[in-house]
Formats: structure tokens, C-alpha cells, sequence
């Protein structure tokens, strides 16, 4: 059977479609790329090369959504979540490399659970929000980023509990991650981890994942939320499963 960058037909398929379903989920609700990605595509790419073209296809994804999203991003909270996002990322990405593979795969499948339980029970945080604060969410979305490739969650529950616009929180999450992207990326060359087949991978891997962010950008109706919400839901429940050990 011939292989194309390293995978069977099938193989890529399915990691051709996890791009393009996480796409989606990515347009119209501003995060879920990789909680979708991952768990489906590091089986077929080990845990470097699925955060390697999830990184370079993410580039690419929410380009269609970039100017919509600057205009209603809250800027200061970005620059402090972006700040200590630096900080940390470095650790976790060091920790990766002292794991077994089959640790990282599982890891990002039960935090992906983890957050989705949150999610749906409604768990928030009312407390007071302060620059710090915004700076140490930054942080831990840095270490989960290198460690599982998970930046998302700490920022997404964060701003979950926010009382601000649901514009303003997909616009924060969706420009947040995008500067992870290029974060995680200069890192890893550094490390050594970026290789011709993996850039030529993710780029193939951008097609599906852009035309995905720009239906989910079209589909996007600020008043159909709830909608929204159910269908990410959905969808980051199924990838999460099948992430897991759980069919043979």
C-alpha cells in the first residue's frame, strides 16, 4: 500500500478530516483546534509531529477571521496572556520530551474531557480579575500548551466566566492562540523538532483547516451561542474519545 508523508491513505484521510472538522469548531466558537486535533491525529503523527502540523495548519486557519477578531479583542489582556504564555511554554515542551508518547496522547484526551465537564457543569470563576491574574492564566496555558499541546483550556475557562460580549471573548481566545502558533513554532525549530516533511505536512494540512475556520466564521451568529456552544461540545467530546484506549 503506498504511504504519503509517512501515512496510509486511510491514515491521512482521517487526519485530513480532523483538520477540517476542528477548522469548523474553530470558526464559529474561537478555540477547539487543538482539542479536536490532537487526540485524533497524534496516534498516526506521535506527539511532536501532530503538535508541529497542528501548529503550521493553526497559522493558516483563522486567517479568514484575523480582522473581525482585532476588532473586538480586549488588547490589554492579550499582550499580559501572550507575556506569560512565553514564560512557561518552554518548560512544558521540555517535560514532552521526558514522556512516553502514549503519556501525551492520553494526557490531552483527558484534559480535554476534563475541560468539557467544566464547561457543561458551568463551573466559574467570579473572583476578582487583575493584571496578574491575566499574566499567570497566560502562564499555565504556556506549560499545558509544550507539555499537551493544550494551550486552550486555561484561557477558555477563564474567559468563560467573564462577564464581557461573546464577541469579545472569541476574539481574545481566537488572536490568543493564534500568537501561541508562531510561540510553539520558534521554540520547536530551536529544539530541533521542525523538519521538511513536518512543514510540507502541515501546510497540505492548512487546506482543509482554513476552508473549515472560514464555514465556521460564515456560519458564526453572535445570538445562536448556545448552538455553537453544544455543536464545539460535541465535537471535542468525540475527538476526546477516540483518543483514548477504549477500542482495542
Amino acid at each position: 500500500m503506498p504511504e504519503y508523508f509517512g501515512q496510509s491513505p486511510t491514515g491521512l484521510a482521517i487526519i485530513l478530516c480532523a483538520a477540517f472538522l476542528s477548522g469548523v469548531v474553530r470558526g464559529f466558537s474561537g478555540f477547539g483546534t487543538a482539542l479536536i486535533f490532537l487526540p485524533i491525529a497524534t496516534p498516526f503523527l506521535g506527539p511532536f509531529g501532530a503538535l508541529i502540523g497542528l501548529t503550521i495548519m493553526d497559522i493558516f486557519g483563522p486567517l479568514p477571521n484575523l480582522r473581525r477578531a482585532w476588532r473586538d479583542v480586549e488588547r490589554g489582556d492579550l499582550v499580559r496572556l501572550v507575556a506569560g504564555c512565553a514564560l512557561l511554554l518552554p518548560v512544558g515542551l521540555w517535560l514532552l520530551t521526558q514522556v512516553a508518547p502514549e503519556v501525551f496522547r492520553y494526557t490531552v484526551s483527558i484534559l480535554a474531557i476534563f475541560m468539557l465537564a467544566i464547561l457543561i457543569l458551568g463551573l466559574r470563576y467570579h473572583g476578582h480579575v487583575g493584571r496578574t491574574m491575566v499574566a499567570g492564566i497566560g502562564a499555565t496555558a504556556g506549560f499545558l500548551g509544550g507539555i499537551a499541546g493544550l494551550p486552550g483550556p486555561a484561557v477558555i475557562l477563564f474567559y468563560m466566566s467573564r462577564p464581557l460580549p461573546v464577541e469579545v471573548i472569541r476574539a481574545t481566545i481566537l488572536l490568543f492562540l493564534f500568537a501561541f502558533d508562531f510561540l510553539i513554532l520558534g521554540y520547536l525549530t530551536g529544539m530541533g523538532r521542525v523538519t521538511w516533511p513536518t512543514l510540507a505536512l502541515g501546510l497540505l494540512l492548512a487546506v482543509p483547516n482554513v476552508a473549515g475556520n472560514w464555514l465556521g466564521g460564515w456560519l458564526f451568529r453572535p445570538e445562536r451561542e448556545i448552538l455553537y456552544r453544544a455543536a464545539a461540545y460535541l465535537a471535542i467530546a468525540l475527538a476526546a474519545l477516540s483518543g483514548l484506549p477504549l477500542w482495542g
